[in-house]
């Protein structure tokens, strides 16, 4: 489960999300999404590259997935992280 209190003393005023479908979400509609748990299992992480530049970091990878009919969904992110 989610760590929601992290995210929210993590996350910048004006992050935003790209989820799975496409669809773009604020910081407070991603809280209450993580908040709520995920509809999916067994997500893994695959061909993770992690770029480090000065205090700033860009991770990109793929993701694999099982939905909740069964079937198996897949996905690419891309995260940035400032230390």
């Amino acid at each position: 489960e989610a760590d929601v209190a992290w995210f929210d003393g993590h996350l910048a005023v004006d992050f935003l999300n790209t989820n799975p479908d496409g669809t773009l979400i604020d910081r407070r509609a991603f809280l209450a999404q993580i908040g709520r748990g995920s509809a999916v299992k067994n997500i893994r992480e695959h061909d993770v590259v992690i770029r480090i530049l000065g205090d700033f970091a860009i991770i990109h990878a793929r993701t694999s997935y099982q939905k909740p009919d069964g079937t198996t969904g897949a996905g690419r992110y891309t995260d940035d992280w400032q230390f």
